[in-house]
């Protein structure tokens, strides 16, 4: 047995689903009832609605060990004058646990820098939620041969704002933008050299946590792929973006995750 694929350690295993701009009260419910039905036990499961629905999600997942999460928080902490934006608070006050942050979506189409992935960051773990912190090049970055750059700047950005102590509470996924979407994904070797990348980053400084640490592959995974995906030493888990919008496939991706 290889060392990339040999059994992992004690991390739980965690499927997410983002639902991204996605769904309907009517489209959530019946959704959310299918996995609710569908979950056997095993890995972490995760929901992130929009967050029109996630009172009604929240309602939905009661007496179920699905989890509740959102997809972007505010980095302004407590309440005022911020007309649209959302707390921290706010989303714990309605059941969620996680909140992803610095999603590649965030970066490329809403031009969130480092420094304010950063601030989400702390701004979550504030309110007692544990963020998502996404990391990951796009394919100008990987054809440049700078994925190992980009991921440990934004990596860097965190640990120097927050400190390593910070991700004994978080979860990191590392999404290469160039797979998210377009139905290309990492090879499991790939994703694989990255996941250990980001781990040994964190050992530098703090060889527990790293251990600990439960890092995600979001790219384009599905039903198909997720088992090849997660049999890596280093892979915790799924970020899941479209294939979690259909409750079989997700199902069969959570399944993947639990027989780790």
């Amino acid at each position: 047995m290889s060392a990339a694929t040999r059994p992992q350690s004690g991390r739980t295993k965690l499927v997410a689903g983002n639902w991204k701009m996605h769904g309907s009260l009517e489209s959530s419910d019946a959704l959310v009832a299918a996995l609710v039905a569908g979950a056997q036990g095993g890995a972490a499961m995760l929901l992130c609605p929009p967050y029109p629905y996630l009172k009604s999600v929240a309602d939905r997942l009661a007496g179920s060990e699905i989890m509740l999460g959102a997809q972007d928080l505010s980095t302004r902490v407590g309440s005022g004058a911020f007309t649209g934006e959302v707390s921290g608070a706010m989303l714990a006050d309605v059941g969620c646990r996680y909140v992803i942050v610095g999603h590649s979506e965030r970066r490329t189409l809403f031009g969130e820098s480092d420094a304010v992935v950063a601030e989400k960051f702390q701004a979550a773990q504030t309110a007692g939620l544990t963020p998502i912190l996404c990391v990951g090049e796009t394919l100008a970055e990987r054809e440049a041969d700078r994925t190992e750059e980009v991921v440990e700047r934004q990596i860097n950005a965190v640990l120097e704002a927050a400190g390593v102590a910070a991700f004994a509470k978080a979860v990191v996924a590392y999404e290469p933008v160039w797979a998210i979407g377009t139905g290309k994904t990492a090879t499991p070797e790939q994703a694989q050299a990255v996941h250990a990348q980001i781990r040994r980053m964190i050992a530098r400084q703090d060889a527990t946590i790293a251990s600990g640490l439960v890092i995600l592959y979001g790219g384009s995974v599905k039903g198909a792929n997720a088992a090849e995906l997660f049999a890596m030493e280093d892979i915790d888990g799924g970020l899941v973006g479209g294939a979690s919008l259909d409750a079989a496939d997700f199902l069969r991706i959570h399944g993947a995750a639990s027989s780790r």
